[in-house]
């Protein structure tokens, strides 16, 4: 699980569809399966991680001044 600690958002992605593709096989022996699954959870948690990062950084914007303000869209009434 270590090793999954410096993938991106997409690599990340990518070996936990792989995982869905072995679990949805059907043929994994059972301890070869629960290996996966947990790898898998491991992998969910990055991608949530990492898609919660971004989220905050999108409701921030920069201001003149260089800082970071909360990003406030204003609706005309």
């Amino acid at each position: 699980m270590d090793n999954f600690k410096d993938l991106t958002f997409e690599e990340a992605m990518e070996k936990l569809e792989e995982i869905i593709g072995k679990l949805e096989e059907g043929d994994v022996p059972l301890e070869k399966a629960i290996s996966y699954y947990q790898d898998g959870m491991h992998l969910s948690k990055i991608c949530s991680d990492k898609l919660n990062h971004i989220q905050e950084k999108m409701v921030q914007i920069m201001n003149e001044q260089g800082e970071l303000v909360p990003f406030d869209i204003q609706e005309d009434e």
